[in-house]
């Protein structure tokens, strides 16, 4: 199979905005010729808690939800989770200052979107 090029972020949890102290939490990979779109998070509570205790993590881990939905374009993933796939990925990077950022987007080649994407969550999150 031919390498296609992708564009990933990393999700990220920033408990206090002003601090610009961050946990990663998931990863978002966007593959245009494979028409992929995917986000994965995975949040260590105890770490988020290191980082401050009055986080509600229960809230955090369901705006991470939200996110995941609107990847993966579900029906119950409002309307920005109905745009075409670049869109919903733009709108998932764009730029934040709230709890959940994600990083700029890097750009790599892979023949497996999906495989990818679990390396890069073993590499950065888990």
């Amino acid at each position: 199979m031919q390498e296609q090029l992708y564009e990933f972020a990393v999700i990220r949890v920033v408990p206090k905005v002003e601090r610009e102290e961050f946990l990663n939490a998931g990863v978002i990979l966007f593959c245009k010729r494979r028409k992929f779109l995917k986000a994965i998070c995975a949040l260590h509570e105890e770490k988020l808690r290191a980082f401050c205790n009055e986080t509600d993590s229960a809230q955090v881990m369901a705006n991470l939800s939200s996110l995941e939905k609107i990847a993966s374009g579900t029906k119950n993933s409002g309307p920005i989770g109905q745009m075409e796939i670049a869109e919903r990925f733009r709108w998932l990077t764009a730029v934040r200052s709230t709890v959940i950022q994600t990083s700029r987007p890097h750009p790599g080649f892979t023949s497996d979107p999906e495989t990818t994407l679990q390396r890069l969550l073993a590499e950065l999150v888990l």
